[in-house]
């Protein structure tokens, strides 16, 4: 393929499973955190007199729009769902972590209907064609993404991670509800949303961590009955405008595969190889004409602590492998952690730029 292909071009042909002129690159629930990102941007500039941004806008093939929210005025760090989060520190810099669940004392049906659930009336869809054209203008057309249906997470956030289990074990009825109200929202906000662009988004982002280092966070029986069907009402409502359903999960979850598959997602996201029974050439091979593949260099090995022909040879491989008759989008399998040398970071990045089928 000699012809260089739009970032559009690229990542449709590779979620139809064809090969491309290069891996496409999607920082797709990913990102450089701030003292990573403060670094590279100090190395870029002393070693090719350029920044973090004009490095990466002609690399990243994935952008990401959305509505416009108008919704009721909410507290500092609040979130439509009323959880609220405070930032963290790590000493270089911060996470916001959840300090209230605004389900976490929740015991019957009507505690739920007190709760303030979010509506799309809170969201102008309107403004969705002329921000896409924007970003499009400047070096696209980009492979364009939206939103992030995280149905599970979602319900939890609200409830608090420990008592959702609970929940599940104990109290399904309940937790039940709470994912259905979740769902309800998710639907009509992908619909939303889908409507409004009239076929300018080609990804919508989902999600549900699942698993852990270890293997999942449940059993799949489990999974399949108070978690999966939600998404299937998720997934349909995105294929029916056209879009690709990719999911975001962490951990050990090769069990899982096949029924995410039927869950009805196109890709794969996170691809966390360092978590046991993580294996890349077992899912190509078995799913690779079923299932895409986004993300798998390693944030919490390769990248902070390899030297940099590690993450060289990581990233020939991921394409090698992954990227075999198309169907594989490079990136972080999440966020570029702070102590990350710029040097490794480059090379990720140089590597899959030099890439060929």
């Amino acid at each position: 393929m000699n012809t260089p292909l739009s970032h559009r071009e690229r990542v449709r042909l590779a979620l139809a499973h064809r090969e491309t002129d290069r891996v496409p690159i999607g920082m797709v629930c990913a990102g450089i955190n701030p003292p990573a990102r403060r670094a590279l941007e100090k190395h870029l500039q002393a070693v090719r007199g350029l920044g973090v941004d004009a490095y990466l806008k002609p690399l990243i093939d994935i952008r990401t729009v959305g509505p416009e929210y108008v919704g009721p005025v909410r507290a500092p760090n609040e979130s439509i769902w009323g959880v609220v989060r405070k930032a963290v520190t790590y000493g270089e810099g911060s996470y916001d972590e959840i300090a209230h669940y605004p389900l976490g004392a929740a015991e019957t049906p009507d505690d739920l209907d007190a709760h303030t659930w979010p509506s799309t009336d809170w969201f102008d869809y309107r403004v969705l064609p002329e921000r896409i054209r924007a970003v499009n203008a400047d070096g696209g057309p980009y492979a364009i993404m939206a939103l992030n249906c995280n149905v599970f997470e979602t319900a939890w956030y609200m409830r608090g991670f420990e008592q959702a289990f609970m929940d599940l074990a104990l109290n399904p009825a309940l937790f039940g509800r709470i994912m259905q109200r979740v769902t309800d929202f998710y639907v009509a906000h992908a619909r939303r949303t889908l409507e409004a662009a009239r076929g300018a988004i080609d990804i919508i982002f989902t999600a549900d961590d699942i698993g852990q280092q270890q293997g999942l966070l449940m059993g799949l029986d489990m999974w399949a009955e108070h978690i999966k069907p939600h998404h299937v009402r998720i997934n349909d409502v995105i294929h029916a405008y056209g879009a690709k359903s990719v999911y975001h999960t962490d951990g050990a979850v090769m069990e899982a595969v096949p029924g995410l598959i039927e869950m009805g997602i196109d890709a794969l996201q996170a691809l966390q190889f360092d978590a046991a029974g993580m294996d890349a050439e077992a899912l190509k091979s078995s799913y690779g004409d079923r299932l895409c593949f986004v993300g798998g260099i390693s944030v919490q090995s390769t990248l902070p602590f390899g030297s940099v022909d590690d993450v060289r040879r990581e990233t020939e491989e991921r394409i090698r492998v992954l990227g075999r008759r198309g169907g594989y989008i490079l990136g972080p399998s999440h966020a570029i952690q702070a102590g990350t040398p710029p040097e490794n970071i480059l090379a990720l990045f140089d590597t899959a730029a030099a890439s060929r089928p």
